[in-house]
């Protein structure tokens, strides 16, 4: 191994004291209202603040998703293909953890209730330190291991409105930055980061917005999320795995992530509450 190689190990293991948590997001004025946020009891590596009236989610019947959109001044360093991958891949996460707790409705009507989310954080991955961690990694595959101030990230915040009065039923404002020591993949596309971080995200907005009484169900038959692609993409699967394998990075073209299968709304400014 290199000397800058050498030298790089026990910077990045030292600074993963540091980096066991993410900073939370400021409030970006997108929600309805803040109140009540809280953090649970348990969140890891992400930032998470939460609020749910149990009573009123029990009641919600059919969702319908508006696409996600970027706050107000978030995402301007980043091309259009990179902000739209960002936005398809965080409204397929969004959609997948719905569907499998309430019914997904087409379009909006009367009765259903509504979700809103905008991207109110994004932070760039860093090409350069994510080629010398890749390198890293060959000669310690166990745990990626990512370069200081190289990492990359993302914040949102999402709220699940009721049906006839538009009250707030639901909130949530999560973040997650990729951890120095961990099992988060550097990559050379600089939403990488983000994009991986888009799963979990998705997976914290399922348990926000549904109460415990509210039981996760089966994959609907069919699929309201299939404009996003398969959930299970067994050949992207495979061909991801080999990637990383060879090359010790994440490749959001061949895992399908922000795949353009529909078009996401990559608007400037984030929608007040209506």
């Amino acid at each position: 191994m290199s000397k800058p190689l050498l030298a790089l190990i026990p910077l990045l293991a030292t600074s993963a004291l540091a980096a066991c948590h993410t900073t939370p997001a400021a409030h970006s004025g997108y929600l309805a209202s803040y109140d009540g946020l809280q953090a649970p009891p348990r969140s890891l590596s992400a930032s998470v603040r939460q609020r749910r009236d149990d009573a009123a989610s029990d009641a919600v019947a059919g969702i319908f998703l508006e696409p996600a959109v970027f706050a107000p001044g978030v995402g301007e360093r980043f091309s259009p293909t990179e902000r739209a991958m960002v936005l398809r891949e965080v409204d397929r996460q969004i959609c997948f953890e719905v569907s499998e707790r309430f019914a997904i409705a087409p379009t909006l009507t009367p009765e259903t209730a509504t979700v809103r989310t905008a991207v109110v954080r994004l932070q760039p991955t860093g090409r350069a330190g994510s080629a010398a961690s890749a390198a890293v990694g060959f000669f310690v595959p166990v745990v990626n291991l990512r370069a200081p101030m190289t990492t990359g990230g993302l914040a949102v915040e999402t709220e699940l409105l009721e049906a006839s009065t538009r009250r707030q039923i639901a909130a949530l404002s999560w973040a997650r930055n990729a951890q120095y020591v961990g099992r988060d993949s550097p990559s050379l596309s600089r939403v990488g980061d983000a994009l991986q971080m888009a799963e979990p995200m998705g997976d914290a907005v399922g348990d926000a917005f549904a109460s415990k009484a509210r039981k996760v169900n089966d994959i609907p038959d069919p699929d309201p999320c299939a404009i996003y692609g398969s959930r299970r993409n067994i050949g992207r699967t495979a061909a991801g795995i080999v990637v990383s394998g060879v090359s010790g990075l994440y490749s959001p073209e061949v895992e399908g992530a922000g795949a353009q299968l529909r078009p996401a709304s990559d608007a400037p400014q984030a929608e007040a509450p209506r």
